[in-house]
């Protein structure tokens, strides 16, 4: 898509987004301090001008050399999303079921409870999702180049955030990678390291829970709790 795409798109609602301000106006440190994972995702098409400002936000994360060794795929196809969510959704079940044990016998707090829950709720409506985004990158002798990845992947999650959509990230299709990377026309020399599912918030954006930072916090040197 050209950098003069159109400018304007229509939002969940039918309402008209002008592409080039929306999401400019939001505090930098207002997104990163609420831009919490957001699961639960209406079914309602999210326009491609937006995954590309999505996209591009991405792009002016750091890289060493600037080598920018990103590729992002955006999967909105009905089918292939389904194809993707068919093969998630055991792995997920699999990978859940000892959380949700320890919950029933008591030994994990309800906030855990509930966030597992949003986890288990999209693995079973991954297929709704209107945009499964992949991110993957070219390797670099031999390895995979997520230190760049990563903080793309931050950028991308920022700027959901900024626009008003809703997106987590997992990693957990790796666990059928190669399947999916060849599904997705991905090489073994690119490999996927994430997937952003992406769509209009059922939910609320807000402050997630976190520790003070002055538990974590430390000048000159870490000194560890007692205990």
């Amino acid at each position: 898509m050209s950098d003069d795409a159109r400018s304007v798109v229509s939002g969940p609602e039918g309402e008209e987004i002008d592409v080039a301000t929306i999401g400019e106006d939001v505090g930098l440190f207002e997104a990163l301090r609420t831009a919490r994972a957001i699961r639960r995702l209406r079914p309602d098409p999210v326009a491609p001008e937006l995954i590309r400002k999505v996209c591009e936000a991405g792009t002016f994360a750091p890289s060493g050399g600037n080598r920018q060794p990103w590729i992002f795929v955006a999967v909105t196809e009905p089918e292939r999303r389904a194809w993707v969510a068919e093969r998630y959704r055991p792995v997920f079940h699999d990978y859940i079921a000892p959380a949700f044990e320890a919950a029933r016998e008591g030994g994990l707090s309800e906030a855990r409870v509930r966030n597992m829950k949003a986890a288990l709720y999209l693995a079973d409506h991954l297929h709704e999702a209107p945009v499964h985004l992949f991110v993957a990158g070219w390797k670099r002798r031999g390895a995979e180049q997520t230190q760049a990845l990563f903080p793309a992947i931050q950028n991308m999650l920022l700027a959901c955030r900024a626009i008003g959509l809703g997106v987590s990230l997992t990693t957990l299709h790796k666990s059928f990678g190669r399947e999916c990377d060849a599904y997705l026309g991905l090489s073994e020399k690119t490999p996927t390291c994430a997937l952003l599912p992406i769509g209009w918030p059922l939910g609320r954006f807000g402050k997630p829970p976190r520790d003070s930072v002055d538990e974590k916090l430390f000048f000159e040197r870490y000194e560890a709790p007692e205990g």
